[in-house]
């Protein structure tokens, strides 16, 4: 069983801009500063396109984790997808989707992700990790709405 959550985030920002702010390995260390977010393989500067992976340490819990994502879908700039190909999770995927209207852009992120440990990580995932990682993604989208210098 996989935990499933959506985070819609507007911006007035054009869709292409939010659509290579969302793909930027060095906006998304930018966004995860406070868990020592860092690329350390694969493509670690710069935007991530299709097929290509990021491996990312990071402190979660105080555990030092490491995930390699890869680019395993994308049509610029309505959306990309990004799934775990190593790391904590069973499996892990993340939607990212972009529409503009006259109003600005609205990002729609979908994830769904499973954790290991049979029952004991379904319990895991509905009780702590659902929650945690919505906050995660909430918080980079914050950042990546904000009007910050390039």
């Amino acid at each position: 069983m996989a935990v499933y959550f959506e985070c819609t985030t507007r911006t007035s920002k054009p869709r292409p801009e939010l659509f290579d702010l969302a793909r930027s390995v060095d906006v998304h260390m930018d966004s995860m500063a406070h868990s020592r977010e860092a690329a350390v393989g694969g493509v670690t500067t710069g935007l991530l396109s299709l097929g290509q992976e990021v491996t990312w340490r990071a402190w979660h819990f105080g555990i030092p984790l490491q995930m390699t994502s890869r680019i395993t879908e994308m049509k610029s700039p309505d959306y990309f997808v990004d799934e775990q190909v190593k790391g904590p999770f069973r499996r892990f995927r993340h939607v990212h989707e972009f529409s503009q209207d006259a109003s600005g852009t609205t990002m729609v992120d979908r994830i769904e992700f499973a954790a290991p440990f049979g029952l004991i990580g379904r319990l895991v995932e509905r009780l702590v990790l659902a929650g945690y990682l919505q906050k995660l993604i909430e918080t980079r989208n914050r950042h990546l709405v904000l009007d910050l210098p390039q």
